[in-house]
């Protein structure tokens, strides 16, 4: 059954643009996951401009679904989750001039690195997804590297689906998701997705989780936190 994960992150951006203690997205994780979030999702990035190190191990401590960290493939990320062992782990790419995550991890340009690095924590029983677009290159390289799950990248989608020419982005995502099947991986999938675009990522072959936070904490900010998961997860399930 497809699953929702609900990224936190942007209720930790409200806290830190007074630096102060509240919103905390500790408290919303708790909420989130009584409203039916499947998962937490919290992106620890380098520069510490929403989650800090004390939500992530508070989360570690009280999240009763399952965790997802998603961080850069650095070696004090990497030792912050071997400390923490979140349920499991998400790559991605980090610059400290973008706003949000802007495209896919280059898996195929770092091959024996990130390798290393899935290995360390993979071995240590934290499951890796790779953050990539839906490029077969980039799929074949995450099955090189023996990552677990990937998750695709549905920006170009969301933004193709604002200017109603989605098709061609969806059919892409598509042809990924076949590929990640018949490569042995496992599928979940995020950014840009809302209320109005994501049911057809739901029918996407193998697809297993969809990670949501900014169209969802946006909606909470008006509606409540339960309210806008609830009505996520009944946008998940029709058109």
């Amino acid at each position: 059954m497809l699953t929702l994960g609900v990224n936190i992150d942007h209720v930790a951006t409200i806290r830190q643009a007074r630096r102060t203690v509240e919103p905390d997205p500790v408290a919303a994780a708790v909420l989130a996951e009584l409203a039916g979030a499947d998962g937490i999702t919290a992106h620890l990035r380098e520069d510490r401009r929403h989650m800090q190190d004390r939500d992530i191990r508070l989360l570690r401590e009280t999240v009763r679904t399952r965790l997802n960290l998603e961080m850069a493939a650095t070696a004090e990320m990497v030792q912050i989750a071997l400390e923490l062992k979140p349920d499991y782990v998400t790559l991605v790419p980090e610059r400290r001039e973008e706003v949000t995550t802007e495209g896919g991890l280059d898996i195929a340009g770092q091959l024996d690195r990130l390798k290393s690095v899935v290995d360390r924590l993979q071995s240590a029983g934290i499951p890796v997804s790779l953050f990539i677009d839906p490029e077969p290159t980039q799929i074949d390289a995450s099955a090189q590297v023996k990552a677990q799950f990937i998750e695709l990248h549905t920006g170009r989608y969301a933004e193709a689906y604002m200017a109603n020419r989605w098709q061609d982005e969806l059919a892409n995502l598509r042809n990924g998701c076949d590929r990640a099947v018949a490569a042995g991986l496992r599928i979940n999938a995020g950014h840009g997705l809302t209320y109005w675009n994501v049911y057809p990522i739901t029918e996407l072959p193998g697809m297993e989780e969809l990670n949501i936070g900014h169209s969802i904490i946006s909606r909470s900010v008006l509606v409540g936190l339960d309210r806008a998961i609830r009505e996520m997860k009944a946008a998940m399930k029709a058109n």
